[in-house]
């Protein structure tokens, strides 16, 4: 455990990389094997897309790097932080910090989002896909990526976390963006057992429904019994009856170009046109 958490301590810029493209590349190949939905869109245009927000949250999260690391330096030499009020060995640390950053640095500000007027704007930015697919997992606008790292270096000094477990988590994080973004075919009791504990494929989908109560759940990151806890959690019985896409931007020009998915923060704010009744799309609360 003590040399994983060197290794991320140091953690080679190759080795990002390879998470963040490797694991694109994987999931896009298990979509064309194993699809969920059989899509009709432009699967290159739509990745050339959302791949540039991909790179804008790469940027910026490289860009502010230096601020994590020194919140992360600072909690750490004065042992500030939930990790230091009862003595752990390593093991429970790693386990306790990387819950804690992900209740904090992830279920939290996703449900702010959602809450939050202004923040829900920018955040709508990754529900108006129409297409969900594993390129749609850091389909998140600029402004977006600012606040979801002011969040997690809030969750860092909260917590207490190293780096090496500050950047493990994040690791893990980009992983899970593209499991359960990716448009897979995931057996059903597989997926059903797994979400106990972790967000799957299918528990996510049903955020990415297109209008409410559904947009309003499982909001969780990398575990998914934030949402269980939080009473926010729900499942339906056929993933595929689920409609993507936000409810009022369903029109191409303001879901499917740049220029627009920029601006939408700056936009007048759209009320939601109302709760979606379907009979063939029953839900189940937890």
């Amino acid at each position: 455990m003590e040399d994983l958490i060197v290794f991320f301590e140091n953690v080679p810029t190759w080795f990002r990389s390879l998470i963040l493209i490797g694991g694109i590349v994987i999931f896009w190949v298990f979509e064309g094997v194993l699809p969920l939905f059989s899509f009709q869109y432009k699967k290159i245009r739509h990745a050339g897309l959302n791949l540039f927000f991909t790179f804008t949250t790469a940027i910026i999260g490289f860009g502010l790097a230096g601020v994590l690391l020194m919140a992360s330096d600072y909690v750490t030499t004065h042992q500030i932080g939930l990790l230091y009020l009862i003595e752990m060995p390593l093991w429970l640390q790693v386990i306790v910090g990387i819950l804690l950053l992900d209740m904090i640095g992830a279920y939290f500000i996703h449900w702010t989002e959602h809450k939050v007027k202004w923040m829900w704007k920018f955040h709508l930015v990754h529900h108006s896909d129409t297409t969900v697919d594993v390129t749609t997992g850091l389909r998140h606008h600029p402004g977006e990526t600012v606040f979801r790292i002011a969040f997690t270096i809030l969750a860092v000094m909260v917590v207490g976390a190293p780096m090496g477990i500050v950047m493990l988590y994040q690791s893990l994080s980009v992983l899970f963006a593209h499991i359960t973004h990716a448009n897979i075919n995931m057996p059903a009791r597989v997926d059903k057992l797994l979400s106990f504990v972790f967000v799957t494929p299918n528990m996510h989908k049903v955020h990415h429904h297109f209008t409410q109560p559904l947009t309003d759940t499982n909001y969780g990151n990398i575990f998914s019994f934030w949402d269980r806890i939080f009473g926010t959690y729900a499942s339906v019985e056929d993933t595929r009856s689920l409609k993507y896409g936000i409810d009022t931007h369903m029109k191409p020009e303001e879901n499917d170009r740049l220029g627009n998915l920029l601006g939408i923060p700056f936009q007048a704010y759209r009320t939601p046109s109302g709760k979606f009744s379907d009979p063939n799309l029953k839900e189940q609360k937890a």
